[in-house]
């Protein structure tokens, strides 16, 4: 009778604490407080989660690979890395993620939603990086390469400019023929040539494209939809603004990819590492 009453205490206490955590959701009341920077939080694990972003701490270690995380929630997502598993699936195009958050940004794509906009102008985004990274041509706070004095959108792009013009380093390596990749992202492309995988699809009409470049040239010139970058010049017609951007340095006599072993001065970042043999040893 004595360990049923104690149970009965203990089921109301742990009760009555779940109650009190949930009712602070609809008060707003947030007891925690943050000694760092002041923030407050509803429950204290949310605090104690926090406060790692101060101290640093990352408890939750991978055991496959050298990677820590502040959260039990990140490792989990992060193992879905090594496991490959994709449990998040696209209802509408059947590609799969291996987070929701990933999912939820790739169904935009689909509805066309673009939920983040700038308030400098009027152009909208569909991810809150997009927004920041937008942002940058604003403010002018750009990542900068202090070799090529060339600054960059964001930091990531940065880091591929490095690999693929102050390095000759290529760490990915294709499965099928064992070509050598200085970004995932190429050996990605370069892997759809073996599989013959076409994962971009026209949504007027059946059509599939391997890159999706592809896909926008042909939504151009099949569906007039999208909009051509037509040079004023010679009245070339680009589908991406990054190949009309070097069409005009042409033009123009624009090179501003100079090497740092001789004078001389190129167009595109590609026609700098193609040049840099000639000073290699090898």
């Amino acid at each position: 009778m004595c360990k049923q009453k104690h149970t009965e205490n203990c089921t109301f206490r742990l009760y009555r604490r779940h109650l009190a955590r949930h009712m602070r959701s609809h008060s707003g009341e947030k007891p925690f407080e943050c000694t760092v920077c002041s923030k407050r939080f509803t429950q204290s694990d949310h605090l104690v989660n926090h406060s790692r972003i101060h101290s640093g701490e990352k408890p939750y270690k991978c055991n496959t690979c050298d990677k820590a995380f502040s959260q039990s929630g990140q490792l989990n997502n992060h193992m879905r890395v090594h496991t490959g598993d994709k449990p998040y699936k696209c209802h509408m195009c059947g590609k799969a993620f291996n987070e929701s958050g990933n999912l939820n940004r790739h169904m935009r794509v689909h509805t066309g939603d673009k939920p983040y906009k700038c308030d400098m102008c009027d152009k909208a985004f569909s991810s809150s990086g997009y927004l920041n990274d937008h942002m940058r041509v604003h403010t002018e706070d750009k990542p900068l390469c202090s070799l090529f004095n060339k600054s960059f959108s964001t930091s990531s792009c940065l880091q591929t400019h490095k690999r693929h013009v102050h390095s000759n380093i290529r760490p990915y390596d294709c499965p099928y023929c064992g070509k050598l990749f200085t970004t995932n992202g190429e050996l990605k492309q370069h892997v759809r040539t073996h599989t013959g995988a076409k994962p971009h699809s026209c949504r007027h009409c059946s059509e599939r494209f391997t890159y999706d470049y592809q896909l926008k040239q042909h939504l151009l010139g099949s569906h007039n939809e999208g909009t051509w970058f037509t040079c004023h010049i010679c009245q070339k017609k680009f589908s991406r603004s990054g190949d009309f951007r070097i069409h005009i340095r042409r033009h123009e006599g624009v090179k501003p990819c100079g090497c740092c072993e001789c004078p001389k001065r190129f167009c595109t970042s590609a026609e700098l590492k193609s040049h840099r043999v000639v000073h290699s040893d090898y």
